[in-house]
Formats: structure tokens, sequence, C-alpha cells
């Protein structure tokens, strides 16, 4: 009997993930691996009385299943063991006389989950347990702490803050509210309001988003935002490893608004009138706005991974440092608030550029899938998160287990562009991306695919030349 075929008779449970053991008399020793790796990933059904060979799978049974049971669920509930009780759901299943034993180990809430020492942490890669590595566990021991990184006070005072940027903060917010109550505080005490100063002490919260170079050094040697243009699906299909990196800021205020006027020129806003004045605050626009600012509020800031945004020329990609607290299917409905820093994020929510609550998928899937037709791509590990935002590009169907995509230009796309060319050999990029609907970068990367499978030329400078077809498409 395969896999398919077991799957198949066990049909009332929910495949998140399967493990057999043959376990004819007792608890496998193994077991505990696989327990610990269900616990720190994402769940699953570790199943006794079968055992694997190859693709193959063959029924034994348990020979003693009510003993089995009873020792397996009360190693997991003593607290002896393991680190933490563990909860689990038992099911029977009956094969020709043969008893199947089926628990379903649940993702815990509180992470990492070991027994005996804390060398004994392991996590789900594809079909097997493996050891967890010191940085994997130093990240899950973070996340047990979801939430509560960034009250911590620091020995820094308010002189240790970049003047400029609160000034700028303090200014952004009597722009957009001019009635708003903290207006007419004092700096110390507008900072201590939104909790940025403790005691007269800075938290980690008010230092990251306000602090200056050598104060934030103090606490985040290696603090930066990388910001990278590629002109490329790929850095290898990319004549050079970036067209352009972000020099380094301070604090996150100012990443914000230095890489927001980077993105909203990657991004199709056609014209549209608000009122008299033209809409640049389109859903996509919001989209992309939230995006960035989920990745400030929500990253893992003692992570030696740093937050990080890479333009390609058919996607923008969000790359957060630090896990989701829940399935992102769960964060999308937009009501559940977990925010990993919770601070950081009130300070942003201040001035309206962070959600009330939760995550902000539902923006961000909305406004995206509003122009571009097509949802934004999410993938996660153990101790990150990943948003990629597409434009012309098809959006692929699978995700490695890197979280490596692969993409391919629209034929609709790069015929469109033949055809605008034959019509006007002297055509610029500029004019095909506002005849296409794409951005200037996605007809870059399209040009550089047609010109590497010899159906187009260029001839003569990129300015005062002309395009030539080479053959019919």
């Amino acid at each position: 009997m395969n896999k398919q075929e077991l799957v198949q008779k066990l049909g009332d449970i929910e495949w998140e993930d399967f493990e057999v053991k043959e376990a004819k008399s007792e608890v496998p020793k193994n077991s505990w691996e696989t327990v610990s790796a269900f616990s720190n990933t994402a769940g699953g059904w570790l199943v006794f009385g079968v055992k694997k060979e190859g693709k193959e799978y063959t029924i034994f049974g348990v020979s003693n299943p009510e003993k089995v049971e009873q020792d397996f669920i009360g190693v997991l509930r003593n607290g002896q063991k393991f680190n933490k009780k563990l909860e689990v759901k038992c099911k029977k299943y009956n094969f020709d006389n043969k008893t199947v034993l089926a628990f379903y180990i649940p993702v815990a809430e509180s992470k990492p989950v070991f027994y005996d020492n804390p060398k004994n942490t392991f996590i789900r890669t594809g079909s097997g347990d493996q050891r967890a590595t010191q940085e994997e566990v130093n990240s899950l021991f973070r996340d047990s702490a979801f939430g509560t990184k960034d009250k911590e006070v620091t020995k820094l005072k308010i002189n240790d803050l970049n003047k400029e940027s609160i000034k700028r903060y303090r200014t952004y917010l009597q722009n957009i509210k001019p009635e708003h109550q903290y207006n007419t505080l004092s700096d110390e005490e507008f900072l201590t309001k939104i909790r940025v100063l403790e005691n007269n002490h800075i938290t980690l919260a008010g230092l990251l988003v306000f602090g200056d170079e050598d104060s934030v050094g103090k606490y985040f040697p290696d603090f930066k935002i990388d910001y990278l243009e590629i002109f490329g699906t790929s850095y290898a299909d990319a004549e050079k490893r970036y067209e352009f990196r972000m020099s380094d800021y301070p604090n996150l205020y100012e990443y914000f608004f230095a890489i927001y006027e980077r993105l909203i020129k990657k991004i199709d806003i056609p014209f549209k009138l608000n009122g008299a004045f033209r809409d640049e605050n389109q859903p996509q626009v919001k989209a992309i706005r939230e995006a960035l600012v989920n990745l400030l509020i929500h990253s893992d800031y003692f992570s030696p991974m740093k937050p990080r945004i890479r333009v390609f020329s058919n996607r923008i990609e969000f790359f957060n440092p630090g896990a989701l607290p829940k399935p992102y299917e769960e964060l999308q409905k937009g009501d559940i608030s977990l925010p990993r820093n919770p601070l950081i994020t009130r300070i942003f929510r201040v001035i309206d550029l962070a959600e009330n609550a939760g995550y902000g998928f539902d923006k961000m899937f909305k406004g995206w899938r509003a122009h571009y037709s097509k949802d934004p791509l999410v993938s996660m590990g153990l101790d990150y998160y990943k948003i990629e935002f597409f434009f012309d590009a098809e959006i692929p169907t699978t995700v490695d287990g890197e979280g490596k995509t692969t993409q391919k230009t629209t034929q609709k796309t790069t015929q469109k562009i033949i055809d605008e060319i034959r019509k006007n050999p002297q055509i610029t990029r500029k004019e095909l991306a506002g005849i296409i609907g794409i951005t200037e970068d996605g007809i870059k990367f399209s040009i550089n695919h047609l010109k590497e499978k010899g159906l187009l030329k260029r001839i003569g400078p990129d300015k005062g030349g002309s395009w030539e077809v080479l053959r019919r498409k």
C-alpha cells in the first residue's frame, strides 16, 4: 500500500503533514524528534503502526494500542521530558483487524519545543525532521517573546535621538492632523505619549524609529534596511548584480520616506483626478505603502538577517526577518492584531501609516489586485516571511524549498512590444511603457528577453537609434 492509498483510507484526517512509525509494541524513541519538529513548524499527524520502505507503506498495526497511546500521551503531558506540556489529538483506525494510531501534533503557541535539552530542538523540512541550528533556536526563543522586545528600555536619553527626524515626524502629524492633541506638547511630553520615552529613557522602539546613527549602533551594530533595484527577474539574468542600492539612513522613519519615494516610481499610477487634483493615492500605491510599513514594524531586528526590499523587472519583493505569528491566511482576514513590534506599530499608527489591526494583508491583496489583477505571493520559513508583488510577468504556481521562484515574460506583452516597434522603430521605452501599461523596468526586461531570443536588435545609440524586428514571432 502506498502513501496515497493510506491517506485515502484515512480520509477524515486533514493531512497538514505526515510521518509514520512502525511502533508495534512501544513508542519509538525517534518519535520525540517528530513531536518537536511538528510543534515548532506547522503541526502534523504522527501515525503508529505503519512502516515506510521507499515509497511503499505497509500496515503492521500496534499490538497493544491502549498502552502505546497512554505512554505516548503521558510523556507529552507530564512536563518532564519536554520543556512544555503538549496536548495532542488521537484517532484509531482498523485495517484488516490491525489497529493504527494517528496523533495530531499542533503547532505550539510558544516555541521552541524540545526534549531533554535545547539541543534537541527539531524543525520539519520537506518530509523529514532536522535538528535546528543555533540561530534557528535563537529565532524561536525571540519569537517566544513576540510583541515584547521593542518595549524594553535602554540606558539612552532624549539627547541620543535624531532631532531632525523628530521634527519631521511632528511636522507630518501637524499637516495631516492639525487639531491633534499631541501637537501642543513639548518634545519630551510628546515622545513620552507615544512611548518613545519611558521614565526619561528611550525604548528600543523609540531608538529604532528616531535614533541617530551612533545611538542605534550601540544596540543594533549592523542596523540596515537593504533596498536594491535589479534589472532582471533574478541576479542570474541581470547585467549587473544591482543597478541601485540605497545608502544607509540612521533610523526607520528616515528609511520609510527614502524607500517609499523610490517604490512609487516603480509601479503604474494611471492619471486620475480626485476632485481638482491628480489622485496618486490609488489602491496599488496603498498596497505597496502597506507592504513597506509592514516590513518596518514587523521585522525581527535582532536577527542576523536584514529586512530587504528588492525591485526586479517583474516584481517587488519584501523580505521580513522573523516568522509570522499565525498562518497568513488567518492574518489576511484583517481582524487579528499581533504585531511583533507593538510600540513601533503605534508610532506609525499615530500618523496613519499603520493598520489599526492586523498585518494589512487584506489591504495589500485588494489594492494590488485592483490594478494588476493578481494577488501578491506570500512564502515563509521558520524565521522569515516574504511578500512578492508581480507586475506583468506570470506569477509562478510553485515555490521551491528555498523560497525561490521562476517566472516567464507573458507572450501577450512581448507580442505587444513587437507590434508597437513595427509601427514605430524609433519608439522609446518610456513610450512603450505608457502604451502597454507596465513599468519601464518591465519594458527593459521584456526587450532584453526578445534580444536574447534573437527577435530584436538595436541599431545605433540609445538616443537617436531605432529597433529592428529580426523575424516574425
